[in-house]
């Protein structure tokens, strides 16, 4: 429905409202975002509105100032200003005004104190931008609110969309386009929230190759705390999810609010706390001077921000989240796949004998996909040369791909290669070719990272070359259900025609993903950079798993898992088991705990299982069948993670969205002050069920130290969920680096 203005809009979705105040003259303002509030009529609107409205305080604007849904200095914002930028130094400020609002209640709650009106405002123009697929993110039963306003002095217009969808995420983004004759350069267009002063505590994730994902806390203090990604890529240390919370909020307990920028490029997301009392989230495109100049009648679009509530925790973010991403008709369909990829098996020796006799014993273990990692193409025999020709090297595979592919399909597995398309060596014969084609300042080349440089993917031919040479590969070869799709370096003076070209590099991928996934439909993507380096919701909409970190070791994995799951369910993470050593760490674990840390994701095995033992590979197929037997659970489940007082034991698992049954893993990382072990909780159950808890079955118990067993454990409990919640059970004293997995299900 349209409103006249003014007006004040109520969307509710799934125990989340959010109130706007669009009683103009300027930008509306989000009176509330967080709990829902009930049904609320137009009275109580306007007087909710009226309440939130702070008092004139001296040596201030002679009026209250409000935070409105691009916070601007002209109306008395001073702190980070949702835009930036100008014509020639001229129009460097703005003021919009509000001219329509559009509300669409996907046919459930909308509610807004005015009456209709039809009127719009037209776009027009040529966009730049995210690429936009068919359809709304939301999809069906989300709330819409379209907001148009325009400066005419600065000759801007903006739009605002947002976005309640029935999980209650909310997402949000800017238009903002060129109305005037001359060219207006863009610095950055941020959306924006606000969040109550009851949030205190920040948290976020950094990291490195081989230790991405670590989470950072602190207190929130006056000023703005600024994450930024100048990587051209998402990178090791993106902060995944900005959060903000009440006081020693956990991953059961506490109100918290979090947003997520989606862009695979630079970027910066923001947490800022004013003197005046406001304290907002916020994230955009990082953009370069120059980057981003729109001629007449050009639009920008913003990358979109994902923004989510839960008086639940951290876990209660994942769940909305985790909801949202499993909604998605492009969302991979089960059963995942077991992956077995042989990169840590033979690195560059390919040989078809020895690949060929690793596919037999995949296929024994219970692989359902073989992965055939870098080196299988021209001049590939190191990481120095090659990168770029995309034809299949002769010297190595004289009879094609092929054989080994139609070996693999004949074991009943899929079969999937790896690529790197965005990279080329300056020793291949693309480049030697076309020296141009790569992304670079005038005069000079960037430093070399893994002795490679960065295609331009916006060149046009460079483009058209790359596309036809995967879709090449692709058709040329009956069989290939999957690529692994690698990104090993970061991009520096990434020039582009002589400007920044980090932002048309971006959309060129998403473009090239979109086309290859149009003209092979049947073919899975998943997203690797040096492991976790490109994980974010944009490229997830056209990749159907990411690579969490090119580290196998269990225990560091532990951590990565963990913190990668805080925004994407377990069937996205590709989870592995590695080798005994780690070839990243040196440390050495038993197979148990390498498997019972792998379990929770879509599941797969890094490890030359051609030299391993008979017995060795008879428990890796007992670990297999137990992750075949659990996935319709680990993947469709609510994940839940324990808030326990020993740092040195970590709980998580994953419970059916029914209640019907759940899995459980404890995990004991280093040794504790404490002798006896204590009890841990097994949160998420139905507390009025009573449910039988028993070690998994099929697979060998962890290590232990100790004289007797807890009395529970032999035959396992039959306990009510609330016991379980809120009392749990004595654990056993695993030594160091084991992990107990709990199966649980309801008996009435």
């Amino acid at each position: 429905m349209a409103m006249t203005i003014p007006t004040i809009v109520h969307l509710r979705r799934a125990r989340t409202s959010l109130v706007l105040d669009a009683r103009g003259p300027g930008l509306p303002r989000v009176v509330h975002w967080g709990a829902d509030l009930g049904p609320l009529d137009a009275a109580d609107l306007t007087d909710l509105v009226d309440a939130t409205i702070p008092p004139v305080m001296p040596s201030s604007f002679d009026a209250p100032t409000v935070l409105s849904l691009l916070p601007e200095p002209s109306a008395g914002w001073s702190g980070r200003p949702g835009l930036a930028g100008h014509r020639d130094g001229r129009d460097w400020s703005t003021a919009f005004r509000l001219h329509a609002l559009d509300v669409s209640d996907g046919g459930e709650t909308a509610t807004a104190a005015g009456s209709p009106d039809p009127s719009r405002v037209a776009a027009g123009g040529d966009a730049v931008g995210v690429p936009e697929e068919d359809g709304e993110h939301g999809g069906p039963g989300a709330a819409r609110v379209t907001v148009q306003a325009s400066d005419p002095g600065a000759e801007l217009s903006l739009t605002v969309e947002i976005e309640l969808d029935p999980t209650g995420l909310l997402l949000l983004r800017h238009r903002l386009r060129n109305d005037g004759a001359g060219a207006y350069e863009l610095r950055e267009l941020a959306p924006v929230l606000p969040v109550p002063a009851v949030a205190t505590e920040l948290l976020d994730l950094t990291g490195r190759w081989c230790r991405e994902r670590a989470p950072q806390r602190h207190p929130w203090p006056m000023g703005t705390w600024v994450r930024e990604g100048r990587h051209g890529r998402t990178g090791h240390d993106a902060t995944l999810l900005l959060v903000a919370g009440t006081a020693g909020f956990g991953f059961g307990h506490g109100e918290v609010w979090a947003v997520h920028t989606a862009w695979s490029g630079d970027h910066v997301t923001f947490a800022e706390r004013r003197p005046t009392g406001e304290s907002t989230l916020g994230g955009a495109e990082l953009l370069t001077p120059g980057e981003i100049v729109l001629a007449a009648g050009e639009e920008y679009v913003t990358p979109l921000l994902y923004a989510v509530w839960s008086d639940a925790g951290l876990d209660g973010l994942s769940d909305v989240l985790h909801t949202h991403l499993r909604a998605r008709p492009q969302h991979p369909r089960p059963p995942r796949p077991v992956t077995l990829n042989v990169w840590e098996a033979v690195y560059f020796d390919h040989e078809l004998p020895r690949l060929s006799a690793l596919a037999d014993r995949a296929a024994e273990v219970g692989v359902e996909r073989f992965v055939l990692d870098d080196g299988w193409f021209r001049g590939r025999r190191h990481d120095r040369a090659g990168l770029g020709d995309w034809w299949v090297d002769d010297d190595v595979w004289p009879d094609g791909l092929q054989p080994l592919i139609d070996r693999v399909c004949g074991l009943g597995m899929q079969f999937g290669l790896w690529v790197e398309p965005e990279m080329v060596n300056p020793d291949s014969d693309l480049f030697r070719a076309h020296p141009d084609w790569v992304l670079s300042v005038p005069g000079r080349l960037p430093p070399e990272w893994r002795h490679q440089q960065v295609l331009d993917l916006a060149h046009p031919d460079a483009y058209e070359h790359l596309l036809s040479r995967l879709d090449a590969v692709l058709t040329e070869h009956q069989g290939i259900a999957y690529l692994k799709w690698d990104h090993n370096r970061d991009l520096t003076e990434a020039g582009h025609q002589g400007r920044p070209g980090v932002h048309a590099q971006t959309v060129a991928v998403y473009r090239l993903l979109d086309e290859l996934r149009r003209r092979h439909p049947e073919v899975e993507i998943e997203s690797c950079s040096s492991g976790g380096a490109r994980v974010d919701l944009e490229i997830l909409r056209r990749t159907d798993r990411v690579w969490a970190s090119d580290c196998n070791d269990a225990l560091e994995r532990l951590a990565i898992q963990r913190w990668t799951g805080l925004l994407l369910p377990p069937e996205l993470v590709g989870s592995h088991i590695g080798p005994e050593r780690s070839h990243t760490t040196h440390r050495v674990h038993d197979l148990g705990f390498r498997a019972a840390t792998a379990l929770f994701g879509h599941h797969g095995i890094e490890w030359d299982i051609g030299a391993i033992t008979a017995a060795e590979r008879a428990e890796l197929a007992a670990w297999v069948a137990l992750h075949k037997r659990l996935r319709p659970l680990l993947h469709s489940g609510r994940a839940v993670r324990v808030d326990h007082p020993d740092p040195a034991v970590w709980a998580h698992g994953v419970v059916a969205g029914d209640g019907s049954q759940a899995v459980y893993a404890v995990a004991r990382l280093a040794t504790s002050v404490a002798q006896v072990p204590g009890t841990v909780r097994l949160p998420g159950l139905d507390r009025q069920r009573r449910y039988a808890v028993r070690l998994a079955a099929g697979v060998p118990g962890p290590a232990v130290l100790q004289l007797s067993e807890p009395g529970w454990l032999p035959k396992g409990v039959t306990l009510s969920g609330a016991v379980l919640g809120t009392v749990g059970l004595q654990m056993p004293a695993l030594h160091p680096e084991q992990t107990l997995l709990l199966e649980v299900t309801a008996v009435d």
